[in-house]
Parts: C-alpha cells; sequence; structure tokens
C-alpha cells in the first residue's frame, strides 16, 4: 500500500510474539503468504515459542524470591544507595516478567523486554570477547580442551563458582579449550567451541551475585547472535555467527548441564 512501511524484523518478532499491531497483522499476513520461505521460518519460531511456553508454564506459579521483594528492599534503606537501586530495579524486572507471563498464558520467555542493564553489558563484554577470540587461528585460548580437568577448575576457582565445560558433542562442537577474562572487578571465564565447519561458538560467565534470575533473552550484534541470561548467581552469554533456531538447543543443553552442576533440576527449559 501506497505509504506504508515495509515490513521489518521487529513486525515478524511482534508476529510470532503475540504482539504485533492490529493495524499491521493483515499487511504481514499478506507478506507472508507472498514468502513461503520467510513464512516457514516464523512458523518454525511460532512452535519454538509455544514449546517453550508449554515447558516453562510453571514459573508463573513461583513466588518472588524474599530478596526482590519491594518491602525487603524499603527495609534495607540504610545500604549504599547504589545497592538498594540495583535491588529495586531486579525486583521492577520480576514485576514486569510476571505481567509478561500472564499475558502470554504462563510464559517465562521473553525477547526485547525490559532487563537490568548490567545483562546487557555483560552480553556486550560477551559478543565482544566472542568477536576477538574466534577469529586467531594460532592462540584462541590459554588452555586447552586437553586439559579439560585443569582449566574448569583454573576458571572455578577465579570466577568464584563451580563451572563445568559443557559436552556440545550432540550438537556438533567440540571443546576447543578456554581462558580467563576481565569483567570489571569481577573474572569471567571463556569457553570456545568449533564444529566440523570450522565454525566456532563462545560461552562466557562470570559472577552475578544480587541480579536475580532472568529468563533466555536473544539478542543481535551485527552478525553475531547470543542467548543470554542468569541464573543460580552466574551470568551466561552463548554466542556464534547463528541464527536463533540454531542457537537455542545449544543454550538449552548448556543450561540443563550446568542445572546438574549447581544442584537438582528445576525442569525450567
Amino acid at each position: 500500500m501506497t505509504g506504508e512501511r515495509p515490513i521489518g524484523e521487529d513486525d515478524l518478532q511482534a508476529f510470532v510474539d503475540g504482539r504485533l499491531e492490529p493495524s499491521r497483522y493483515q499487511t504481514v499476513k499478506a507478506y507472508l503468504a507472498s514468502d513461503p520461505a520467510r513464512a516457514e521460518q516464523v512458523q518454525r519460531e511460532i512452535e519454538q515459542r509455544d514449546a517453550l511456553r508449554a515447558r516453562l508454564a510453571f514459573k508463573a506459579q513461583e513466588p518472588i524470591p524474599a530478596r526482590l521483594r519491594v518491602a525487603n528492599i524499603i527495609a534495607a534503606q540504610r545500604r549504599p544507595i547504589a545497592f538498594r537501586l540495583q535491588r529495586m530495579a531486579a525486583a521492577l524486572v520480576w514485576l514486569v516478567l510476571g505481567g509478561a507471563i500472564g499475558a502470554a498464558g504462563g510464559a517465562w520467555w521473553t525477547e526485547r523486554s525490559s532487563q537490568p542493564a548490567v545483562q546487557m553489558a555483560v552480553a556486550d563484554s560477551a559478543i565482544a570477547a566472542h568477536r576477538i577470540y574466534v577469529s586467531e587461528r594460532l592462540h584462541p585460548v590459554e588452555v586447552s580442551g586437553d586439559q579439560e580437568a585443569h582449566l574448569v577448575q583454573w576458571l572455578s576457582r577465579r570466577v568464584g563458582k563451580p563451572l563445568k565445560a559443557p559436552d556440545l558433542n550432540a550438537q556438533g562442537y567440540r571443546l576447543i579449550g578456554g581462558r580467563l577474562l576481565p569483567s570489571g572487578a569481577e573474572a569471567a571465564a571463556l569457553f570456545m567451541y568449533e564444529n566440523g565447519s570450522g565454525n566456532r561458538l563462545t560461552l562466557y560467565v562470570r559472577s552475578s551475585v544480587g541480579e536475580g534470575e532472568t529468563a533466555f533473552r536473544f539478542e543481535t550484534r551485527g552478525d553475531v547472535s547470543a542467548f543470554l541470561w542468569i541464573d543460580e548467581g552466574l551470568s551466561y552469554v552463548v554466542s556464534a555467527k547463528a541464527d536463533r533456531a540454531q542457537l537455542l538447543p545449544v543454550a538449552e543443553a548448556i543450561y540443563h548441564q550446568f542445572e546438574t552442576t549447581s544442584g537438582p533440576a528445576k525442569d525450567r527449559l
């Protein structure tokens, strides 16, 4: 139609998430009808969304953690203001998440939703590290994958949390090794993997004490895609030159394997 803006990624993402403006719905439907390949991709994303909603529906029944309740945050007003603001921001994330869950029929899956700025900063650092080191052919890692036990012990000690190098053989990736990275005043671990085609993937992990827990979030920076989440006091970012459908199974595999390290699995994914 004359004067109507062209279909963009925001329209397609809103269509997948069920948040598309009514005035754009028929336009997007017509666009997909004219592009079978794109329509098939969108349908796959809708099916992935529905599967995640079904698996994460229980999250809507979980109470907000005590440390994130507004009353408890107010009671801690004598603490330094920066600390208080961090907790209040985390509490607001849970409140926003709760509303999104109700609107989505119990889904805990969020994309492009409001998240703490610190999480985005972690994502930026992780993706920057990915870009720098995956292109390095001589020294991509400090400790090679054939010294996995030493690598994991060393990085766990420096990060201050028990870590593991996830087994991604089922996803077609083998461990190359890893390295230690700075992350502000903290230390971060970077594990690197490679598939049979020479494509590389990285897992960035750092401590996130006091930042609560978040759902999976999908981000892109140019040609690099990433899934990020916070769980059990750790921030995770898995990055690769891959689309969301390719990267999601890897993120899920990593999540499940760290659950078995930190404690009994909670079947959140």
